[in-house]
């Protein structure tokens, strides 16, 4: 699986590179069908707090890919809150999948062919 990050007013360190991945790859242990994986930290200066970190995610997977944004005033906690969030919505997809499994019809073996 790729990863790629793009940071916009942040300074990208080894550690935050490494803290990404590490939560990604967890998503990838929910749901191994993820292709690739583009993460936005941005970094607004502008408000009043003294700045607010913002988490944008893009999975790409089979079927409609999954995106999910937030923000926090530490950027250690945004990465968490948007991994959870992200976890929730692979966890409710794979559930429907299943389940639609489960619920459709199985075609019966006809005994005249056989």
């Amino acid at each position: 699986m790729q990863i790629h990050l793009s940071p916009r007013n942040v300074r990208l360190t080894g550690a935050i590179h490494a803290y990404v991945a590490e939560k990604v790859m967890r998503l990838e242990e929910i749901a191994e069908e993820i292709l690739a994986a583009h993460v936005v930290l941005l970094h607004d200066e502008q408000t009043a707090s003294g700045g607010l970190y913002c988490v944008k995610v893009h999975l790409a997977i089979r079927g409609p890919d999954i995106h999910a944004s937030d923000e926090d005033g530490d950027l250690y906690a945004a990465i968490d809150k948007i991994s959870d969030k992200l976890a929730r919505q692979l966890r409710k997809r794979k559930t429907r999948v299943v389940d639609k499994r489960r619920k459709s019809p199985r075609k019966k073996a006809d005994p005249n062919t056989l």
